[in-house]
């Protein structure tokens, strides 16, 4: 794997740290991710501006058409429109911290040049997470947008306009987390074809069991406290209830949960990152 080398930060006694060596360097690989976005925009664009649309078309007409009765109190279109804002964040921070930051790590040895300037080890990571964060934000963005024209224009209440900010600041905190995730899966994976272990057998079931699709409540009780345990039902949560202006202590304890695991992850990713790359 990579020979990077790196800049070793050291704690206060002496030993190897890595929390201390993260600095303000590491948005300096965030703005590099981000300019090789914005020159190929036009491909990175529209795979998550038409997604949105066809998955409201797919399930909140084509299924919402055959669900008669309405779903915790609100119309089946309704119900599933923020959790597709959710599902955009997990996918968007899930792919570019897995793909996207193996090629820049091993094939395209994008960490092996920017580690050669005083950015380190820690910030390139860091800075990755950063970027996939933001992408959860920019896709989450779309899906709000496309919620904002479609609302009025169906007569249906599908986003409350005034939280819509809100929504993109979960979709930050949630991207971050996902793409802490997904990081440490590209830590330990020996090939890219490993990550179809973490699509199909983490991320596949998240997308059709965390209260997206249907409640959660009709799951098996034992079901239940396995996926409410898992990050995409709090995303899904928080952004639920924002999207419907229905905030309970549901959404302030899911969004604590996403503070905090975030945190945690994100230590923990450049931790193996970090292990895996300084050799």
């Amino acid at each position: 794997m990579s020979g990077t080398k790196g800049k070793i930060g050291r704690t206060g006694d002496g030993r190897p740290g890595f929390v201390s060596n993260i600095s303000s360097l590491s948005w300096t690989v965030w703005k590099r991710n981000r300019d090789v976005y914005l020159k190929t925009y036009n491909t990175n664009l529209l795979p998550p501006l038409l997604e949105p649309i066809l998955y409201l078309l797919a399930f909140g007409f084509g299924l919402g058409a055959i669900v008669s009765a309405n779903v915790d109190g609100v119309m089946y279109i309704q119900f599933i429109a923020p959790a597709m804002v959710a599902l955009s964040v997990m996918n968007a921070g899930s792919f570019e911290c897995t793909y996207g930051s193996y090629v820049r790590m091993y094939y395209q040895k994008t960490f092996d040049a920017i580690t050669a300037t005083p950015v380190s080890v820690e910030d390139v990571i860091a800075g990755e997470m950063l970027w996939g964060a933001t992408k959860s934000v920019i896709n989450a963005g779309i899906m709000v947008g496309v919620m904002l024209i479609l609302g009025p224009v169906l007569q249906i209440q599908l986003l409350s306009a005034y939280l819509a900010v809100l929504i993109l600041v979960v979709a930050f905190i949630g991207g971050l987390l996902f793409s802490a995730i997904a990081m440490c899966f590209t830590a330990v994976v020996p090939t890219m074809d490993h990550f179809n272990y973490y699509m199909f057998l983490i991320i596949t079931p998240m997308m059709l069991l965390c209260g997206t699709f249907f409640p959660t409540g009709m799951l098996p009780q034992a079901l239940q406290t396995i996926i409410f345990l898992l990050p995409l039902t709090h995303v899904v949560i928080a952004t639920r209830e924002l999207a419907l202006d229905h905030l309970t202590f549901a959404s302030a304890f899911s969004l604590l949960y996403l503070v905090v695991m975030s945190l945690v992850l994100f230590l923990v990713a450049i931790y193996l990152m970090r292990r895996r790359l300084i050799k």
